[in-house]
């Protein structure tokens, strides 16, 4: 696919002005964007890009929490597309409190072209959507990681195509089971859902993602037993027990989660072919033993990787 196949289809999606949620996407909006990451990937490796901006293009990069994977890909992938980011962090803007963020969004929207942001609280996101003159991106939220699961779904694709599959999330239901479980149902995947009583997603994303499943001929099912998650599953996902933010629950979460450790015993309930995924950065010896976060089955550095194609795909699409 080439990028102008790409934007043409994009234009007739229904694109999204911001992209906050996976609920911003449409299915064809989503397929388009992941569709132009795997082509833009292939350019990328035999030496050449895409697509690079066609004028001076600066994104604003908003960070209250710290990354590896997010600010590296983002900043590599502009980059590579001739564009530029700008790394802010709360010290610098102190969004909130220094200055509100419908000011630094008014602001922001004179400079640069593009406003992603990695926050604590959701509300700031949509606050800054709502008076940004550009395009905001959820670089993370308490709510969601749309990004993040754009890369889980390409990984998921490159090992199966894009048939539907039975895939399995076992752990805490946070923010990033919340945006896999929406687009995978999205896509027409089974998901299971195994969590500790407690720790399931919010009913109204998984009543989102089951009405995306209703469409799209998926289904979305939590469950208490990760060994029911698991049986037959094609991919199997997991994430720490202890996000950012959750560190006084440590003690409690570390009881309630152990029987949700994803090691070979349990992965051996799933396909033999059956990959398995983690967002990362992964407590090992917790939510994931070594032996399978390094074992044969794992696709977590390909998902990490496809951080960078999908994000570059989503930006060439949403500025370009």
């Amino acid at each position: 696919m080439s990028y102008e196949q790409a934007r043409a289809r994009w234009q007739a999606s229904n694109p999204p002005r911001h992209y906050l949620s996976i609920t911003d996407l449409t299915r064809e909006s989503a397929e388009t964007v992941l569709a132009l990451a795997h082509a833009m990937k292939r350019a990328t490796q035999g030496g050449h890009e895409l697509f690079r901006f066609a004028r001076p293009t600066a994104v604003a990069l908003i960070f209250e929490k710290p990354s590896l994977r997010t600010r590296v890909t983002l900043e590599v992938g502009l980059y590579q597309m001739g564009a530029y980011g700008v790394y802010l962090t709360q010290s610098d803007i102190q969004m909130g409190a220094r200055e509100a963020v419908m000011d630094i969004a008014r602001n922001l929207g004179r400079w640069v072209q593009g406003i992603i942001a990695r926050v604590f609280l959701h509300t700031a996101l949509e606050e800054l959507a709502r008076f940004s003159d550009v395009p905001v991106i959820n670089a993370l939220s308490d709510r969601e990681h749309p990004c993040q699961a754009l890369a889980d779904l390409m990984t998921i694709q490159e090992r199966f195509g894009t048939a539907p599959r039975t895939l399995a999330w076992v752990g805490d239901g946070n923010n990033v089971c919340h945006s896999f479980t929406l687009l995978a149902a999205m896509l027409g995947h089974t998901v299971r859902i195994a969590t500790p009583e407690g720790y399931a997603p919010r009913p109204e994303i998984l009543q989102q993602a089951q009405a995306f499943a209703a469409e799209s001929g998926g289904a979305v099912v939590v469950i208490d037993d990760p060994r029911e998650a698991i049986a037959d599953a094609d991919g199997v996902y997991t994430d720490v027990w202890v996000s950012m933010g959750f560190e006084t629950e440590r003690e409690a979460r570390m009881r309630k989660f152990l029987p949700y450790q994803v090691n070979e015993s349990l992965l051996s309930l799933a396909k033999p072919d059956a990959i398995v995924l983690h967002c990362l950065p992964a407590r090992r010896g917790e939510e994931i033993t070594d032996a399978v976060l390094d074992g044969a089955q794992s696709a977590v550095w390909d998902q990490a990787e496809n951080r960078l194609h999908t994000q570059k795909a989503l930006l060439a699409l949403m500025l370009g």
